[in-house]
């Protein structure tokens, strides 16, 4: 894992402030633009929109909606270990489906990936059309209590000490 940067915010649960950095995985989607694979806010972890990318070619892999769910899922979990979570703890998810009537064979992939109970879920239609050939996209948005502060790099809160003076 690499953190890109790291950050101490004004916000305090009791005693500690919280931990806010983003997150960077080899084994997951590398970023096709201008934003994070991932970012830790506390005890949350976001991850960014992934699709069935390959991690080392960058390509697009899989012709069906069940190998795209599982390579766009794989991508996911990449991210989240990164930052010692997994798919355990994803709270919400969002999926676009570059066609709606996709729903069940990706569903289908999903639960047997996702354990119960299925984090919250929004499945919505969407033009995929940046990546050409690409069936779904997701995102979504994990909690893990307590890691941040024990994760969080020395380096980190001296250099925002003396970024504030």
């Amino acid at each position: 894992m690499r953190r890109i940067a790291s950050y101490t915010s004004g916000l305090t649960t009791g005693a500690e402030n919280m931990a806010k950095y983003a997150i960077q995985s080899k084994r997951g989607a590398p970023p096709q633009g201008a934003y994070s694979q991932g970012w830790r806010a506390g005890d949350f972890i976001f991850v960014t929109g992934t699709g069935p990318i390959d991690p080392s070619t960058g390509n697009l892999v899989g012709d069906t909606i069940e190998q795209q769910t599982a390579q766009t899922i794989d991508n996911l979990s990449a991210i989240l270990e990164a930052d010692g979570a997994s798919l355990r703890e994803v709270v919400k998810v969002t999926v676009h489906l570059s066609d709606t009537g996709l729903f069940a064979r990706y569903n289908s992939v999903y639960a047997e990936r996702f354990s119960q109970p299925y984090p919250v879920r929004t499945t919505v239609g969407s033009d995929l059309g940046h990546t050409p050939g690409m069936l779904i996209e997701i995102d979504c948005m994990a909690y893990k209590a307590g890691e941040a502060s024990k994760r969080k790099p020395r380096a980190a809160k001296k250099k925002v000490a003396r970024q504030r003076k």
